[in-house]
């Protein structure tokens, strides 16, 4: 392997397979590198068959170059803008909703079915702890 790709290096490469963990593309004739699956596009990728295919065109972004191993790691996201994200609150909205929307139940001694909250169950499981005919002896 020689040195001519240096970390840092924007190149053009064409995918020359694909595989669970990443692609590989070729740099030239003789020298190929790997593009891991979190490197491949910003956000999650579950498969990389939904984003490359064998004999796509690649700009790449050289991340390391692994003489002794004959490695190079590479990048495609590194070569794209980051997305904006997107605001967090709006996904704890339905959260929220749920929460409101639970029905609240008023506990009485004698009603053994119903929801009761767990301050009130705690409650009556300390009264109970402390009654003598219900300890075994």
């Amino acid at each position: 392997m020689t040195t001519k790709y240096q970390q840092g290096d924007v190149l053009e490469g064409k995918v020359t397979g694909v595989q669970a963990y990443g692609a590989f593309v070729a740099l030239d004739e003789e020298t190929q590198g790997l593009v891991h699956i979190s490197e491949i596009t910003h956000g999650f990728v579950k498969d990389v068959n939904e984003h490359l295919k064998v004999g796509d065109s690649v700009k790449v972004k050289v991340l390391s170059v692994d003489e002794a191993a004959g490695k190079i790691s590479l990048s495609i996201r590194a070569t794209e803008e980051a997305p904006a994200e997107q605001p967090k609150a709006a996904k704890k909205a339905p959260q929220a909703r749920r929460r409101q929307a639970a029905p609240t139940v008023a506990h009485t001694d004698n009603d053994a079915a119903g929801f009761n909250t767990l301050k009130d169950k705690l409650q009556e499981w300390i009264e109970q702890s402390n009654r003598e005919d219900l300890i075994k002896k």
